[in-house]
């Protein structure tokens, strides 16, 4: 039985990823460290907390010690690194978080992961490293410049070049993937399709950035998991791999979209003041991971969204349970007022 440590285990993609490898591959041991920010919840992984199969550690991945003695202790051989802060409007607000847990934190799994005989390092980043598109522009290749236009997106970007640089100089063995926007269960409600879909349910206003023409392509936070467990049994070391969706959508008609699942009126959508810097378009070309590792999504967007739709309609007590004070203040603040 192989052991792998996951950072940010309790957040949306991590706690996804690990109810992954536990459904479908009995082979490995999974140790959660998590520091449990806001947006990092036991409640996505309480009823997985069964057997031996799966530890959890409450844990900044900044404290050095911490970090090594785990991995010592709990024998690690993979390093999957979920842990960052990841909303573009916070970091606006404030971005020194992020580069305190996107960049320092990084750092430090690196130093910890140097002294350890880990097989892999695997850096879980975003698309958003690229910087934008313009609608006409082929889609970002691993070979893209990385061009970041928030805080969030070059705290992301720097902790790549810190990853690679890891692997240059000290032969660290590492993965990077970058993937495009995800969605599924358990995602925090401050991002687009969860904070949607909750909004229409209680027939509340649903703000959309500008005139919702920016493009994203997205990608079922399952087919994510799958890819990523794809690239960390099978990539070639020092490889970095796109993970695309296949399923570009501008805002807006993602919106409508949902709404018409929902059976919700256009009329609750409301267009509020733009972001800063926001990114026009970003679009993934995933041929490396297709033709190298025979991966490609399986979950279209429309099967996807009714998914999620109903799992949100049948989970509501964990959605009222996320939705607490902190976040309603800072809806509040960032879409209420626009």
């Amino acid at each position: 039985m192989e052991i792998i440590l996951v950072t940010g285990g309790m957040g949306f993609i991590g706690s996804n990823f690990i109810r992954y490898i536990v459904e479908n591959d009995k082979d490995f041991r999974i140790i959660n460290v998590d520091k449990l920010t806001y947006a990092g919840n036991p409640e996505n992984l309480k009823d997985m907390m069964k057997g031996d199969h799966l530890q959890f550690y409450k844990v900044d991945i900044c404290d050095y010690n911490a970090i090594s003695t785990i991995i010592k202790k709990e024998k690690v051989e993979y390093i999957v690194n979920f842990a960052a802060e990841s909303h573009v409007d916070r970091s606006i607000e404030n971005p020194d978080i992020f580069i305190q847990t996107n960049v320092i934190g990084t750092q430090t799994l690196l130093n910890a992961a140097k002294k350890s005989e880990i097989k892999k390092f695997l850096q879980i980043s975003t698309d958003e490293v690229y910087g934008s598109l313009g609608f006409e522009d082929p889609p970002f290749t691993e070979t893209s410049n990385l061009a970041p236009n928030s805080p969030y997106s070059a705290s992301k970007a720097a902790a790549d070049l810190l990853v690679r640089s890891y692997y240059k100089t000290f032969n660290l063995p590492i993965n990077i993937t970058r993937c495009s926007n995800n969605y599924g269960p358990y995602q925090f409600p401050e991002k687009l399709i969860p904070l949607m879909i909750n909004n229409a349910l209680n027939d509340k206003e649903l703000p959309v950035y500008g005139k919702g023409i920016n493009i994203r392509d997205w990608i079922h936070v399952y087919d994510h998991s799958s890819a990523i467990l794809k690239v960390l049994l099978e990539g070639k070391i020092g490889e970095i791999y796109n993970i695309g969706g296949n399923s570009e959508s501008t805002n807006i008609d993602l919106v409508k979209r949902l709404l018409k699942i929902l059976k919700k009126p256009e009329n609750l959508i409301k267009f509020v003041k733009d972001r800063p810097g926001h990114d026009l378009r970003y679009a993934i070309d995933f041929n490396k991971i297709r033709n190298e590792l025979n991966w490609e999504p399986k979950v279209n967007l429309e099967q996807g969204l009714e998914e999620t739709i109903n799992w949100y309609k049948n989970n509501q007590e964990w959605m009222n349970n996320v939705i607490d004070k902190e976040y309603l203040t800072y809806y509040e603040k960032h879409y209420k007022n626009r």
